[in-house]
């Protein structure tokens, strides 16, 4: 009698303890993200503490600019890292280079819910979080008639009135597509008649911008009134200059994805799989729009005319923007960044 009490004691013990294990199994996980470290109080609120809630697990980052990010994983052979972040020209020399895996999309259910366009924009790799775009913002109150297409960058009444991303930057290299199919050509094909198309630009342009705070200070003090810009800068342009307009260009905008990827050395892939599963859920999307964190890329999230007028939103929309071959791009990038810089003496 006593050694069946003894065994039960024990038996109870022994379950206590894998318990008490598998516990503080449970949080010493350690998610690591890398990511560009802005809106932060936002997303602690809207994602890390209630997917820390959801997993059990702790979460650290990793922050800087796409190019130092990628770099550092790169050093490290695609290790250190569980989620990282990056815009697609940067998630493209990722894949290039061989340090992401490919996402199990049996495990992330909501890519049901996403624009087409977001589900594999790289093929087997990561998918879309947000979607943005770059076209043209003029203003209104000092421009007629309104910009309604990329060629009319080169009209003559906007000399010394416009500003262009710089060639390193994520819209930089897309004038450079723009200029080609003004002057009639492939840019990809035919660099030397889209750089002579920059040349002929160049009267136009006040000076070449490389950050959004930059671009809207240049505004702000009238220096520029037209620019080629990333949507996500519309509503900091608007509050400095009321009359700022995005402009509707009969030739469409070009489409910008933010992807989410799981780096080749991951050592919590089920976790990163939740993770990215979670950031693409229809509370969390309409949550990041509502606060103007990012563009929802869920259809599922329904945003009034004046939450969604900053965002590319909406399957008409959507529907008519532009996409990117990158893997050319970034073929050509070293030779066009060498050309820009002579055309603009930098």
């Amino acid at each position: 009698m006593k050694a069946t009490r003894f065994a039960r004691i024990l038996s109870l013990a022994l379950l206590a303890a894998v318990g008490s294990t598998v516990a503080a199994h449970a949080q010493s996980k350690t998610l690591t993200i890398s990511w560009w470290g802005y809106n932060g109080e936002k997303m602690n609120a809207n994602i890390i503490t209630p997917f820390k809630k959801i997993c059990g697990c702790e979460i650290v980052f990793e922050t800087g600019n796409n190019a130092d990010r990628l770099n550092k994983l790169k050093l490290r052979d695609g290790k250190g890292v569980d989620v990282i972040y990056l815009t697609d020209s940067f998630s493209q020399l990722g894949i290039e280079q061989g340090l992401f895996q490919e996402i199990d999309a049996s495990k992330i259910p909501n890519l049901a819910d996403i624009y087409e366009l977001g589900k594999a924009p790289q093929g087997k790799y990561g998918p879309a979080y947000t979607i943005g775009r770059v076209g043209i913002v003029y203003d209104s109150a000092k421009l007629n008639p309104p910009i309604t297409a990329w060629g009319d960058l080169w009209r003559d009444d906007l000399k010394s009135s416009v500003s262009l991303p710089g060639i390193t930057t994520t819209a930089g290299p897309l004038v450079v597509l723009e200029a080609g199919k003004h002057g009639g050509a492939d840019a990809y094909e035919d660099a030397d008649k889209a750089f002579a198309e920059i040349e002929a630009l160049k009267p136009n342009v006040v000076k070449n911008y490389n950050t959004g705070s930059e671009l809207v200070n240049l505004i702000s003090t009238g220096e520029v009134r037209v620019a080629l810009a990333q949507d996500f800068t519309l509503a900091s342009m608007q509050a400095a200059v009321p009359t700022m307009t995005w402009a509707k260009l009969k030739d469409g905008d070009i489409a910008t994805l933010n992807t989410v990827n799981i780096p080749k050395g991951s050592e919590n892939v089920e976790l990163a799989h939740q993770f990215i599963n979670f950031i693409l859920s229809k509370e969390v999307q309409q949550a990041e729009a509502e606060q103007g964190v990012d563009a929802p890329i869920s259809t599922k999230v329904s945003l009034t005319p004046d939450q969604a007028k900053i965002w590319t939103y909406g399957p008409d929309m959507v529907a008519g923007l532009t996409r990117i071959d990158y893997a050319k791009m970034n073929a050509a990038k070293a030779d066009w960044i060498d050309r820009w810089n002579e055309v603009f003496g930098q």
